[in-house]
């Protein structure tokens, strides 16, 4: 395996949630130069943009958040954007069709690809993972691989997307985080953006499923049960 050096520069598509942290840390510990990318497209979470950026001071990393909330007059329907309640329930296809906002990964791709190209960085990651192929098509293996091709023919520098967790679970995301040390309180997960996680809501949920498959216990703060 060829040793990777600190020359060599990828952007982290960084959400700022436990996925996207542990994605953004394993870069690091590939030994790349990272440049993690937010994107404010409108979320009522967006309180993760803020826990994002608390991250990356403390890691060092360069960090943009980019303000990409105009292009919501175009984008309607989704409960993270729009006046819909967020569902309260199991992490389920049943449950979490309200949250797919229109196109979104393909779009901050497409812009992480063009940070990437005007950085001379040949790497995207990227941190889709198997729970949520079902519930987002544009985290599906398919459509990974399909963006990847494409993003090696669109501009005259190469581009290739890695998602290292692609065929793996939020548990397991977890175990490499836990083998790296990572502190998940600089982390948010939850889809209503308030002082504290609501513990309610089907992302809280997955999230804290997968600590308890750990036997540990997530270190965010939740609201009290009602």
């Amino acid at each position: 395996m060829v040793q990777k050096t600190k020359q060599e520069k990828v952007v982290v598509i960084y959400s700022g949630g436990m996925d996207s942290f542990t994605v953004l840390n394993r870069a690091l510990a590939d030994g790349y130069q990272v440049f993690a990318v937010s994107f404010h497209y409108g979320q009522r979470h967006h309180r993760e943009l803020e826990v994002a950026s608390e991250a990356c001071k403390k890691l060092g990393v360069e960090h943009k958040v980019v303000d990409i909330r105009n292009i919501n007059q175009l984008l309607a329907g989704s409960s993270l954007t729009d006046d819909i309640d967020i569902p309260d329930a199991e992490y389920a296809t049943s449950n979490m069709t309200s949250t797919v906002v229109p196109n979104r990964n393909m779009i901050l791709l497409s812009l992480a690809i063009g940070y990437a190209v005007s950085i001379k960085a040949n790497k995207v990651y990227y941190g889709a993972h198997s729970g949520d192929h079902d519930i987002y098509p544009d985290c599906r293996p398919e459509f990974v691989e399909a963006m990847n091709h494409v993003s090696q023919i669109a501009n005259y520098d190469a581009v290739s997307i890695h998602s290292p967790y692609l065929q793996q679970s939020k548990a397991d995301i977890l175990a490499d985080g836990i083998k790296m040390g990572l502190d998940y309180s600089q982390t948010w997960t939850c889809y209503n953006g308030r002082d504290k996680a609501c513990g309610r809501c089907s992302a809280c949920r997955e999230r804290l499923a997968a600590f308890a498959s750990h036997g540990l216990s997530d270190p965010l703060e939740y609201e009290a049960a009602e």
